[in-house]
């Protein structure tokens, strides 16, 4: 393990949260709000401690293995989480456990928070809650690798550890150049949408910061009944538009950029991803009318934006699902667990994933009708490799084992049965929002410490699709080679 590389990469990424807190702090002295001084002192700490990892490890250029990519992959999220708690924790909105699961949340673009009145919070801490999602939506460590020439490091396993899905599209054949193909469609997106919701009559604060966890699916909102507040249809719909594209793989926004729009159809995955997102609209339509008083337009635009807003692990909320009945319940926890799609900023099992185990369940079925015939697994008329179904099957078996485990957990310290499946389930797929009393209209605040801390966990676990932690717990993964 070349562990100079390591704390050199390590500590560019602390310089770079450092950096980041920069905006927050001048809208926090634009404002003369009380957490100016926090951002200061909370920008200038991990920057002098980033520039001291690299004076200390100034060498040659040396590339990076898988080892080192891992263990960057997964230290940077919890460097980037244990920094970014600076600015709560100074400023004294929360205390150490609560400002680590903030900040976790904030990049690992769960939405998940501890504070009941957000709209109480300085205007530096709102941006820079928001600005957590949009740095961890694509990848802190995919911006990284974007710069790593600089830093004399080339960085293929760090965007093949951090992309989410169980492949990671590869749209260049140089990773910087990926990176940053991949963070200009990010931008653009982001772009765009602040245009937009200003249009629909958002403040230009509150464009920027919705439009940050929109396009990152992070779903972290200023106001206190989230996008609710707004009452309007038209803003409902802008955020809605860009959760489904956030949810889709970027590659194919790429491709779209280039011409190739028929490159949406031709994916199978996207192709289902839509398919789910109407099928469980019209579904939670049906139950929002038996259930409620609305009306049929409006149980419509209710249904459409919290399935897209669960299902791409989004998070935000126009209405509170947990009174639409067992039924909708169940639609909820099933979508959660589903995801958007491989390449995007959603969490969840990934709709690729899902569609490859049904496909390898249909093949097992046949295979028992005809023991002696081949029967091959096929995405977008493409075969589907062994090596691929076996992670698959691997990840779905383990992310079934933390659920259950996390679940038990939970309920040991105090939570009902579900509060605690339902927020395993939305921390190990980065929703935020769950069932039981961490509802849509309810926070965190009220777990116990070492729950908040399993969660976080699970969190991380989550956005860094479980292998990418749980191979640094494996002995094997230190042992010494040769």
């Amino acid at each position: 393990m070349n562990y100079r590389v390591i704390v050199r990469v390590l500590a560019a990424i602390i310089i770079a949260v450092g950096v980041a807190m920069v905006p927050p702090a001048v809208v926090a002295w634009w404002t003369k709000g009380p957490d100016r001084v926090a951002f200061l002192f909370s920008s200038i700490v991990p920057i002098l401690i980033g520039l001291v990892g690299l004076v200390s490890t100034k060498g040659q250029k040396v590339d990076l293995r898988i080892r080192e990519g891992f263990a960057i992959t997964t230290f940077s999220w919890l460097a980037a989480a244990i920094f970014g708690s600076l600015p709560y924790l100074i400023s004294g909105v929360c205390g150490p456990i609560d400002a680590f699961f903030e900040s976790l949340s904030g990049f690992t673009t769960t939405g998940s928070t501890i504070f009941n009145d957000i709209e109480s919070l300085p205007a530096g801490i709102l941006l820079w809650r928001s600005l957590t999602q949009w740095l961890g939506g694509m990848g802190i460590v995919v911006l990284s690798v974007a710069v790593l020439p600089m830093l004399g490091v080339g960085g293929m396993q760090l965007f093949r550890a951090e992309v989410p899905g169980p492949v990671a599209d590869r749209l260049s054949p140089r990773i910087q150049d990926t990176a940053k193909i991949l963070w200009s469609v990010y931008v653009g997106l982001t772009a765009i949408e602040v245009v937009l919701l200003m249009l629909g009559g958002m403040s230009v604060f509150d464009a920027f910061c919705h439009s940050f966890t929109t396009v990152s699916t992070g779903g972290f909102s200023t106001k206190n009944a989230s996008v609710a507040h707004y009452e309007s249809a038209y803003i409902d719909t802008v955020i809605m538009i860009f959760m489904f594209v956030a949810g889709s793989n970027f590659s194919l926004h790429y491709w779209l950029l280039r011409g190739r729009w028929k490159q949406y159809w031709k994916n199978e995955e996207f192709r289902y991803y839509g398919t789910i997102t109407i099928a469980s609209a019209i579904f939670l339509t049906v139950l929002i009318l038996v259930h409620t008083d609305e009306s049929g337009l409006f149980a419509g635009r209710l249904a459409a934006f919290q399935t897209i807003s669960l299902l791409t692990s989004t998070g935000y909320a126009t209405g509170d699902y947990l009174l639409w009945g067992f039924a909708a319940h169940t639609l909820v926890f099933a979508i959660m667990i589903c995801g958007g799609c491989a390449g995007s900023t959603a969490g969840g099992l990934k709709v690729m994933r899902a569609l490859l185990l049904s496909k390898h369940a249909m093949r097992t079925i046949k295979q028992s009708l005809h023991p002696q015939a081949v029967f091959n697994i096929r995405h977008s008329r493409k075969l589907v490799d062994d090596n691929v179904m076996v992670t698959v099957l691997g990840f779905f078996l383990l992310y079934f084992l933390i659920f259950v485990v996390a679940s038990m957990v939970l309920s040991v310290f105090g939570a009902d049965f579900a509060t605690s499946v339902g927020s395993a389930v939305s921390m190990l797929s980065n929703v935020g929002p769950a069932l039981g009393s961490a509802g849509p209209t309810s926070t965190y605040a009220h777990f116990p410490a070492i729950s908040k801390l399993v969660l976080a966990l699970c969190m991380l676990l989550g956005r860094l699709e479980l292998f990418t932690v749980l191979v640094l717990l494996t002995p094997m993964f230190w042992r010494k080679v040769g």
